[in-house]
């Protein structure tokens, strides 16, 4: 008797485990379905930016209400941006934001989403200087940021390896800037605007924008039905009024860079 008792007690234990172990299989299964790692480069506010451990700003704020609206949980991992691409392509984040510019280079090594920022490389000076346009810069020193489309114009417009400096951060480039070690900054309009609305007294844009081009969040080539769900939450969250708010929230309400209709990657890529 005691040993059939032992015998129901070790199989009801079993299938107890079992049920357990299947249970959590199956919400393991699940989170992983409804789970993204976004990259982040944490050096390019108002888009992103890190204080305290805790990484802040429009992207972010955006790629969140986005997996939101589509029932998704968002895990950020911090990256240089030029390790962004080669991580997707890699397999260790499934997206990645940091004001990328779709280009129809960066399209062949991964997806994006519809176009969610316009943009402009523009230029920034002291406020003494006699640089007034991008006419000026030849024989001057520029700042910018490494692996970004303000390294392509400046070469693209003839500018030597001497006279372009190149940072890991835009944050370095705008301290070569201030200390004399560069006499401009070419680098995304948002960007530098915040930066001046920082030091009104020191510095300032001059001239047009260089160029028009659109930010999209990479998605992994892996990852094809990531792109529709990505696509669906930022029309959601245009229709529902939270895209534009976080024009008031981050750019007092300078609506120039709002994306409203639903602009293909294709369409909105740079040709480089």
């Amino acid at each position: 008797m005691r040993n059939k008792a032992l015998i129901f007690l070790v199989a009801a234990m079993a299938s107890g485990l079992a049920t357990t172990i299947c249970g959590t299989s199956a919400a393991v299964a699940e989170d992983a379905a409804t789970s993204i790692v976004v990259g982040a480069d944490t050096t390019f506010p108002p888009f992103e930016s890190e204080k305290d451990g805790a990484v802040t700003g429009f992207d972010i704020d955006m790629i969140n209400a986005i997996a939101k609206a589509e029932s998704m949980t968002v895990t950020v991992k911090t990256l240089p941006f030029n390790g962004l691409i080669p991580s997707l392509q890699a397999g260790s984040i499934d997206t990645a934001v940091a004001g990328i510019t779709i280009k129809k280079s960066r399209l062949e090594n991964a997806n994006f989403s519809n176009a969610y920022y316009k943009s402009g490389l523009s230029v920034l000076v002291k406020k003494d200087s006699e640089i007034k346009s991008f006419d000026d810069l030849k024989g001057h020193v520029v700042a910018t940021k490494k692996a970004t489309s303000s390294v392509d114009y400046l070469t693209g417009h003839g500018f030597s390896a001497d006279y372009i400096k190149q940072f890991q951060n835009i944050d370095a480039a705008y301290q070569a800037l201030m200390t004399g070690g560069a006499d401009a900054v070419i680098f995304d309009n948002p960007v530098n605007i915040d930066f001046k609305a920082k030091h009104a007294d020191s510095v300032q844009t001059v001239g047009p924008l260089l160029t028009g081009e659109y930010y999209g969040i990479a998605i992994s080539k892996t990852k094809p039905d990531l792109v529709n769900k990505i696509n669906d939450g930022l029309e959601k969250i245009k229709k529902s009024g939270e895209y534009h708010q976080l024009f008031v929230k981050y750019f007092g309400g300078d609506t120039s860079g709002e994306v409203n209709e639903a602009l293909d990657p294709a369409k909105a890529a740079l040709p480089e």
